[in-house]
This record gives structure tokens, sequence and C-alpha cells, in this order.
């Protein structure tokens, strides 16, 4: 039985027998204004909007969504099983403005004990190897093949190929750090080697630092099989200390593991050359710590937050580091995740076999959510350049910057 439910009413939506426990999701779907359809256990098939339906919720059990409807209870059903999602996952996601996002008070506890007792180092190793612990075949189903980043590729255009993005990428790192051969890079956070294979291979001495012992081995592999001038280190940036200054830091996608944004400019300004710059791309929220429960609980266990942009750029200009250029790329990071997505979803087979249906749906909900969460301004992504000024500073103490920012709010 179809049963089409009007959006300006709910009423008559009650009065086809309907179980209450799917009220909340029916107030849901009329009020989205969203073509859409949701299948109870029963059968039973709502009809919501108008036209074809973009997109179908099937529910295979009858607490599938009981209880307070959040982000993270529809995520955990499709996860579990209880619910899947048909047609079109991207169009999906065009409810989630609707639903509260509400982490549970255990998932913020845990997050802010680790934030605030946990020695940093620590954190990042705990936060690593918690999501890189499916290893290297993972990871290489869906990332570009040409140079295996795990971060956004820039588009001249969009029908592009993410290939071709991600060397637009390293190009303009390149350019923007004015990398020559002979001199010596930091890479924070090696990944799959794409930065180590291009700069390597015209002639700039990479040191590589990787806290994760597959991404070690990998590059240590790669570095040997093509004889680039590369040293690879186990080794956490923030214990790092080179022998002599560094002409040029690149660090690609790793600040979302780094909250502590005074000890990163510190450590950027001991590690760097007068007149040496640092390239930094991550995605960002406009608030610190803004990550969704459902991110927290499946995706990024740990310290793991969004590059808030303000914050950075402060501690960065307190520190003796000049910044200049900044660049919204969070249409880039759209469609690079938009890639991902849709190469997943071609590895099932293989994602399934190996690492099992919970595995497969959880980052397919990561990876099609993100590319519509760029779309929907509710994350974004930046690019930054920053050149290391002759004298550091100044930068004021806690007095003076309440002061000023009592100052800036009269």
């Amino acid at each position: 039985m179809t049963t089409t439910v009007p959006s300006d009413d709910l009423a008559p939506s009650r009065a086809f027998g309907v179980p209450s426990s799917y009220h909340p999701l029916q107030h849901l779907l009329a009020s989205s204004g969203l073509s859409c359809e949701a299948v109870l256990p029963t059968g039973r098939v709502l009809r919501f909007g108008d036209g074809p339906p973009r997109f179908r919720l099937r529910l295979h059990t009858p607490d599938a969504l009981r209880g307070p409807l959040t982000q993270l209870a529809i995520a955990k059903a499709y996860i579990e099983g209880s619910m899947d999602i048909e047609l079109s996952m991207l169009d999906a996601f065009d409810l989630r403005t609707l639903i509260p996002d509400r982490p549970p008070r255990a998932l913020l506890t845990k997050f802010w004990l680790a934030r605030m007792f946990r020695p940093m180092s620590r954190e990042n190793q705990f936060a690593i190897l918690s999501h890189y612990q499916l290893g290297d075949d993972f990871y290489l189903s869906f990332i570009d093949s040409r140079y295996r980043f795990y971060s956004h590729g820039l588009f001249q255009h969009d029908d592009e190929s993410l290939e071709d993005a991600s060397e637009h990428k390293l190009e303009r790192m390149y350019s923007s750090l004015r990398l020559e051969p002979g001199m010596r890079l930091l890479d924070i956070g090696a990944g799959w080697g794409g930065t180590e294979q291009y700069c390597g291979e015209r002639g700039v001495n990479v040191t590589a630092l990787t806290i994760a012992p597959d991404s070690h081995a990998y590059v240590s592999r790669l570095v040997a099989d093509r004889n680039l001038p590369v040293t690879v280190r186990l080794e956490d940036f923030l214990n790092h200390t080179p022998s002599e200054p560094y002409d040029a830091i690149v660090i690609y996608g790793v600040i979302e593991h780094i909250p502590n944004y005074r000890t990163f400019a510190r450590r950027v300004w001991d590690c760097l050359r007068p007149g040496g710059r640092l390239y930094l791309d991550a995605s960002a929220s406009r608030e610190k710590y803004s990550v969704g429960a459902f991110s927290r609980r499946y995706i990024w266990p740990g310290t793991h937050t969004f590059l808030c942009l303000q914050d950075l750029t402060r501690e960065l200009l307190y520190h003796g580091l000049d910044v200049v250029e900044v660049k919204n790329e969070s249409h880039d990071y759209e469609l690079t995740m938009f890639h991902w997505a849709q190469r997943f979803d071609v590895a099932r087979e293989q994602i399934v076999a190996q690492w099992g249906e919970q595995t497969y749906r959880a980052f397919r909900l990561y990876l099609w959510g993100g590319s519509r969460g760029f779309r929907q301004d509710l994350i974004q992504a930046y690019s930054v350049v920053a050149e290391k000024r002759a004298h550091p500073g100044p930068r004021p103490g806690w007095l003076r910057r309440g002061i000023n920012t009592v100052k800036s709010a009269i």
C-alpha cells in the first residue's frame, strides 16, 4: 500500500494507521519539502513531496528509528543494517540540516578528558592509529591512484579527473613554497608518499614525518624503489628537532589532529629558516571542535577537530609568521569526496569481503555526507601560505589579549 502524505498537513498520516513510533520520521520527511519515500517493515510505502522520489528510506525492523530522531540515531540504524538508504545517498543528506545533532554526554566527556589531560603526542598516536588501522588497501581503493592523497585535490574544472586535481595540488604547493632543486622540505604527515614522489623527482630533499607504521613502511618502499632524495621518519612533528632549519614546510590535512595551534605555530617557527614558507590545507569549521556525533563515534575518535581558520592565523601571526595567502577550497573538497564516494561504491564487494558490511556503511556515510556537507556549507576547506619573519611576535599575554578583546567589542 502506498500512502501519499501531504507536506502541509500531518494529521491525515495518523489516520492511515501508521504506528506512533514512526510519527517523528513522518514529520521530518513531510516538513522537508523533499520528494522521497519511507518503506515501513510491513511493506507500506509513505510518499512525500511531488514528483519521483529522490531517495528512499527502507526500514527493516520496527525498532529501526525508535527513540529520539538524531543524526547519530539515523547513522546507527543505517550502519547496523536496520535501515537502508536507496536511490540517491547524496540527496538523502539534504535532510541533515533538519535533524538535531546531539552527541551523547559520554562521547563529549571522553573527548574533553582526552583533550585536557592526555599528552598531545599520545593523543595524536591514538587518533591516527584508530582511523588508519584498516590498512593501506582500504584507502587506496578510493583515493587517487597517481599521488594517493587522502586530502582534497584542486580542480581547474568540475569534470577534471581526481588524479589531475591531485597533481594541481602539488603544483600549487611547489610554486607557493618557491621550491627549487636542492632545497630542504619538511612534510608533516607523509600519507602514501605523494609529496615525496613529486618533490623528490624534482630534486628537492624531503624529510617525511609520519606516526602511522603502515605509512612509514609504504613511503619507505616508494623512496627505495624510485631512488628519491627522501628521509622517512616515524616521528611526531611535535617531537621533531631538525639538524638545521628547513627551507619550507608542507602539511596536508594533518592540522585537524593538532588542535593546539600555539604549540604548532611555535614548532613551525623553530623548524623554518627566516624567509622560509609554510603551506597548509585542511577541512575546516567556523567554530572550533565542531565535529558531529557520527564522525566522533565511527570515523575520527580522539581529539580530531576541523581547522578553525581564525584561530590558526592568529597564532601564526603571533609567532612571527606572516600570512601570505588564504584560499577557500571548499568546492574542491566537495568534488574530491564525490570522487571518493563513487570509487568507494564501485569497490563495495572488495570492501565488504575484507572489512565487513558495517565498515563499508560507516565510510559510505562519511564520504557521501562529506561531499554534501561542503555543498551545504556545513564544513569548509582552506589552504594557507605563511612566511617566517626575521623576528617573532609580538605575542601579547593573556591580560593584554583580554583587554584587546574587550576593546574590539566596544
